[in-house]
């Protein structure tokens, strides 16, 4: 008997991945149907829905579920959910579907799903508008006091996509017919849910933590994820391998460098490193939320939220992330109800007088004794070729990211921001 925490929405895992004959036929139907080329966005959506990472959903959300989710965390049957999962289309394309018919879609070439078209409903900019308001709205210094839409439109990656979308939205259960790339480019690390949740049980853990990545790990990741360990009986170390904005490092290397540290580093009967495949959001603590709700769906209850969790520019407050958990709607009912819980974790650091890793909750020095750490700061010193201050990060892995950059033809301008820094402290 497992005694893992249960996946989200009281309905056991839901997967819309078909395989075998099942697959076959679908697949040979879906030659006959229209075909909707999708995003890269809509494509990792897509593997979630098919492997339960995204359970209960079992497709693209209707207006009503879109609409709850984005005012109140609620879809409309009350189940928790944080961010919308939505399939934009053009109008053209949307004139063209009836509302009962089933389409294919498609991303360059590979179809990887069938989609019933249960309801199909405008997005006006008004709409976009209101979704970024409230998804993307926050509480930094780029948000308040009327500054984000002067901002966000051109800074804020999330707030773009939404705006950048298609004039409708179609909605409905899918059919899964493919995972892309990611188990062959990522054998042993791509996990699905259910893998996941057996090595935890193989290995008699009840009580896991996952620590979120998208940057390689520097010293404060390995901190936080030693605190886990310490209280939990294994951690989770779970990289996004789905695309990120240009600047940001490849998943390829970032994985490679986590797998050094766990060999140098980590008592390995005790972490797991392994990749999911979306992409980011960039909803800052609204994607802190959907980070917690998907891995409860991997068999997680404890969820890593450190500073800046999932943040963009200044747009948030520093532990908004963390803040956030305190105040979604909670309905009593377990099937309902997010049951992964997140650990709060305080501004960490290393510190020069303390001679290790610390917090402001347990370091009394001042600014000048503690190096700031942060994923931005790392890529940008890496990527102007600066030098890296002593205990930022392992030598090992740091040698690692530095010959990446070297093979670098063409590089990104890295912006750095408050949070990343340590100004704001």
């Amino acid at each position: 008997m497992s005694k893992l925490v249960a996946p989200h929405g009281g309905k056991g895992l839901v997967c819309a991945l078909l395989e075998g004959d099942a697959r076959e036929a679908e697949l040979k139907k879906a030659a006959g149907l229209k075909q909707i080329e999708i995003s890269d966005r809509a494509k990792g959506d897509l593997i979630m829905l098919g492997i339960g990472g995204f359970s209960p959903l079992t497709g693209f959300m209707k207006k009503a579920d879109w609409k709850g989710v984005c005012e109140n965390f609620q879809m409309a049957d009350g189940t928790f959910w944080p961010v919308p999962i939505t399939l934009d289309v053009a109008a053209a394309d949307a004139a063209d579907i009836a509302v009962g018919s089933e389409i294919a879609l498609v991303r360059k070439g590979t179809v990887y799903a069938t989609m019933l078209v249960e309801e199909k409903y405008e997005m006006t900019e008004a709409d976009k508008k209101w979704e970024c308001e409230k998804v993307f709205l926050g509480e930094g210094e780029e948000s308040v006091d009327g500054k984000f839409w002067e901002i966000a439109p051109q800074d804020h990656p999330g707030v773009i996509m939404v705006l950048a979308q298609k004039e409708f939205n179609l909605a409905g259960p899918v059919k899964v017919l493919s995972e892309g790339s990611y188990p062959k480019e990522y054998p042993g690390v791509y996990l699905k849910p259910a893998e996941t949740r057996a090595m935890f049980d193989e290995r008699g853990w009840a009580n896991v933590a996952a620590l979120q990545l998208r940057n390689p790990m520097h010293r404060s990741h390995e901190y936080l994820a030693k605190i886990a360990v310490e209280v939990c009986d294994g951690v989770l170390i779970h990289s996004l391998i789905g695309n990120l904005k240009p600047g940001d490092i490849p998943a390829e290397t970032r994985v490679q460098a986590i797998d050094i540290l766990i060999d140098n580093y980590f008592v390995k009967e005790n972490v797991i490193n392994a990749g999911y495949p979306l992409d980011m959001r960039y909803a800052g603590p609204r994607e802190g939320l959907l980070h917690a709700t998907f891995r409860q769906n991997y068999g997680v209850n404890n969820m890593l939220i450190g500073r800046d969790h999932a943040g963009v520019g200044d747009f948030y407050g520093l532990f908004e992330a963390q803040e956030i958990f305190d105040r979604i709607p909670t309905t009593g009912d377990d099937a309902k109800d997010l049951l992964c819980k997140p650990m709060k974790i305080d501004w960490t650091f290393y510190c020069t007088e303390c001679d290790g890793m610390a917090s402001l909750r347990t370091c009394p020095h001042d600014k000048a004794s503690r190096v700031i750490l942060s994923g931005t700061k790392l890529r940008k010193a890496l990527s102007d070729g600066a030098e890296i201050v002593d205990h930022f990060g392992r030598n090992e892995v740091l040698d690692h990211l530095k010959v990446y950059y070297a093979g670098l033809k063409e590089k990104v301008e890295v912006k750095m921001q408050g949070a990343a820094s340590g100004d704001s402290m």
